[in-house]
C-alpha cells in the first residue's frame, strides 16, 4: 500500500487536520483517517513513516474490542466497505487506516496512567519527589515499576506541550464525579493493557486515554494504547536505571536530538535508515500485541 501523508476527500467536509489524523464529517458521524505523518517535539516532520497509520488504526481497533466490556467506545466500523462512503472515494487509499466513529464531545483532560517512573514523571520526581501531586517513595530509579499505578491527568494544549496537573485541578475542570469515573476507568484499562502486553513480552510503561460524552455517557475515544499514545518496552531489553528503548517514535526523537535540531520549524528530513527502523518498530508492536499466539 502507498504511504499516505494527506487525504483530500472532496466529497466530504474536512473538520480538522491534526498532526496525524484527517477528520471528516460523514452522515452524522466522523470519518477518522490516520495518515503516515509523524510529529516530534510538536512539529510535523516532512518524512512519513510507511504503515504507521495502519498500525495505529488496527491497534486501536484491537484494544477497543478487548476493553468494550469495561467501557463503551465510539468505534462503529473499520471496514471501509461498510461506511457508506460516496462512490468517488478511493477505498483503497482508506483501507486499513480509517475508522467510522460516533461523534463525541471530548473531555478537555487527557487521562494518563503511569505504571513506571519515566519521561516527564521521572523529571518531576527528581525535582519534587512527586508526580502530579502524588508523593512517591524516595529512592526510586529511572524506569522503576511503581508499587501502584498512578493516574496523572494533563490539560490538552492547542499549541505547545500538554501540562501535567493534579487530580483536584482535573476535578475543577471536569467535575469530581466525572474525574473519579475517568480515573477509575484509566487505571482499569491500563491494568488490562499491561497484563496483555506483558503476556506478549512487552511492558506498557505508561499510556494516555481520551474520553468523550455521547448521549450523556462517558465513552472511550480517539486512539488506544498505540505506540503514539503509549510507551512500550521490550521485556528482554528492559533495565532499571536507564531509559529503555521503546516501540515508538523515540528513535526519531533521538536522531533529531543528535542532529542538533532546535525543535522549531522547518524540521529536517529523516534519512532512510531512521524511517525504516521506525516503521519496523511500529509493525513489530502491532504483530506482537495482536497475534493469536
Amino acid at each position: 500500500m502507498a504511504t499516505i501523508t494527506q487525504t483530500e476527500l472532496s466529497e466530504l467536509r474536512l473538520l480538522s487536520r491534526g498532526k496525524v489524523r484527517d477528520i471528516y464529517d460523514h452522515a452524522g458521524n466522523l470519518l477518522i483517517v490516520t495518515t503516515d505523518r509523524i510529529s516530534a517535539f510538536d512539529v510535523v516532520l516532512p518524512t512519513p513513516i510507511p504503515d504507521k497509520g495502519r498500525v495505529l488504526t488496527q491497534l486501536s481497533a484491537f484494544w477497543f474490542g478487548i476493553t468494550e466490556s469495561v467501557v463503551e467506545n465510539h468505534l462503529i466500523t473499520t471496514d471501509v466497505g461498510d461506511m457508506g462512503l460516496p462512490a468517488d472515494v478511493d477505498l483503497d487509499e482508506l483501507e486499513g487506516r480509517s475508522m467510522l466513529v460516533k461523534k463525541a464531545q471530548p473531555l478537555p483532560v487527557e487521562c494518563v496512567a503511569r505504571g513506571y517512573i519515566i519521561g516527564s514523571g521521572w523529571v518531576d520526581y527528581q525535582a519534587t519527589g512527586e508526580v502530579c501531586g502524588i508523593k512517591l517513595p524516595s529512592g526510586l530509579r529511572q524506569a522503576d515499576r511503581l508499587e501502584e499505578t498512578i493516574f496523572t491527568p494533563a490539560t490538552k494544549a492547542q499549541t505547545g506541550h500538554d501540562e501535567n496537573i493534579d487530580f483536584d485541578r482535573a476535578a475543577g475542570i471536569l467535575g469530581r464525579d466525572v474525574s473519579e469515573r475517568v480515573r477509575d476507568l484509566t487505571l482499569e484499562l491500563y491494568a488490562i493493557g499491561h497484563d496483555h502486553a506483558r503476556s506478549r513480552g512487552i511492558i506498557l510503561a505508561d499510556t494516555k486515554y481520551e474520553f468523550g460524552i455521547v448521549d450523556g455517557r462517558i465513552v472511550l475515544i480517539d486512539e488506544v494504547m498505540t505506540p503514539d499514545s503509549s510507551r512500550f518496552w521490550d521485556i528482554e531489553t528492559y533495565q532499571v536505571g536507564t531509559s529503555p528503548p521503546s516501540y515508538d517514535k523515540q528513535f526519531v526523537r533521538d536522531y533529531l536530538i543528535d542532529l542538533g535540531w532546535n525543535k522549531e520549524p522547518p524540521p529536517p528530513d529523516l534519512p532512510d535508515y531512521v524511517v525504516s527502523n521506525t516503521s519496523r518498530k511500529y509493525l513489530d508492536a502491532l504483530e506482537r500485541l495482536t497475534s493469536s499466539e
